[in-house]
């Protein structure tokens, strides 16, 4: 299994297959689990609204002769960009020691190594189970929206589904020694506030409205907010990601506009965050009017990521622990991601429990990103056992 592991990592990671450029990998894992007689198949979808991609998803559908569970396995074969500063080749798995290194290697390539590798222990080993296994791998978990995910939902893949297993590396992503399960996520949104002012000429800034200042004293009354406590997610975090104004030349401002990334909590909606903004321009005491415009979106499903939690005990989160014990020893840490993925619109779409589990690894996003060899083989361990013990009769 090792050997098989490593290799099929390796080949993923040899395909550059950055979000919004997947066919490449999609063809490859297509192929790879058609010869091993695995079912599979491809899933086409269009996004005309605002991004105007033709993307691909790779779905297969593996049936048990009587009822039982329906286990939902996701996984991305999309990467971000390659980043400055690699010292080693992206492109091509290196070895050093536990460290497999390599573009996509933790997020998420290996977990989808381990899944395909799981897939096939499991149609090689057990001859009879009961429930379904529906898994994918799709593209765009990267880009703006999780479309490839967003796309399933919205074509029935998921309907009926008892839990969701997503193969993210759940160690990797919270900083803690594998292994580490995390039951839920922050959740998050994109806005703009526009600022209008009044232009004068600047030799007499005290006949205009000044919406640079206006904003910049926003900015400041924002990031005095009082953010919500989750007891699960802790607190959501505000980030200006872009601020700009401007006007004529030797002129007060008379527009600018700060675009926010604002991480959220339960409890903090669209409502919310626009009352925030609110009370943080009463503060500010600005003159300048204005408006908060949320990013657009292909649907109102996917205007933003929504947080979530699983109850820790879960039946589903009970099993799952007792087979990351069989094979690890002890029980996995539970952790709740700080950030957003696939995994907000699983965990409030479905009805379903949506479950992280996956390797040990840093620099997700980053150069010389590396995964956990240890770690990894043993995810691909316990999500065969995991199907194995809940399905096989």
């Amino acid at each position: 299994m090792k050997d098989d592991l490593l290799k099929l990592l390796s080949d993923l990671i040899e395909i550059y297959s950055p979000y919004f450029h997947e066919e490449k990998v999609m063809d490859f894992a297509y192929s790879w689990l058609k010869e091993r007689n695995i079912p599979v198949q491809y899933h086409r979808y269009s996004e005309n609204k605002v991004t105007n991609f033709n993307g691909t998803n790779i779905i297969g559908r593996i049936k048990g002769s009587k009822k039982g569970p329906r286990i939902f396995l996701n996984g991305h074969l999309d990467t971000v960009t390659i980043s400055q500063g690699w010292t080693k080749d992206p492109l091509k798995a290196t070895v050093e020691g536990d460290k497999l290194f390599g573009l996509g290697a933790l997020d998420m390539k290996g977990g989808c190594a381990a899944l395909m590798v799981a897939l096939d222990l499991f149609m090689k080993n057990v001859k009879d189970f009961r429930g379904e296994i529906i898994y994918s791998l799709v593209s765009d978990e990267e880009g703006p929206y999780g479309l490839g995910t967003d796309a399933l939902i919205l074509d029935g893949f998921t309907e009926g589904i008892d839990m969701s297993l997503i193969l993210e590396p759940s160690s990797g992503f919270a900083d803690v020694g594998f292994p580490c399960i995390c039951l839920g996520a922050r959740g998050g949104y994109n806005y703009t506030i526009n600022l209008y002012g009044k232009a004068s000429h600047a030799s007499n800034p005290e006949l205009g409205i000044d919406a640079i200042t206006d904003g910049a004293k926003l900015i400041c009354e924002l990031n005095n907010a009082e953010l919500i406590e989750d007891p699960k997610l802790g607190k959501g975090s505000i980030a200006i990601i872009e601020f700009k104004g401007g006007g004529a030349a030797c002129s007060i401002a008379d527009k600018a506009s700060i675009t926010v990334f604002r991480h959220v909590v339960r409890g903090e909606t669209k409502e919310y965050l626009i009352k925030e903004v609110e009370e943080a321009a009463k503060r500010a005491n600005i003159a300048s009017k204005y408006e908060v415009v949320f990013r657009q979106a292909p649907h109102e499903e996917i205007d933003g990521f929504k947080p979530y939690t699983v109850d820790e005990d879960n039946e589903y989160v009970n099993a799952l622990q007792e087979i990351i014990k069989k094979v690890t020893g002890e029980y996995g840490k539970i952790e709740y991601f700080s950030s957003i993925g696939d995994f907000n619109h699983l965990g409030t779409r479905t009805n379903a429990p949506a479950i992280l589990f996956g390797p040990y690894g840093m620099n997700y996003h980053s150069p010389d990103e590396w995964v956990s060899i240890d770690s990894l083989i043993k995810t691909c361990q316990v999500v065969y056992e995991f199907l194995r013990n809940l399905l096989e009769i």
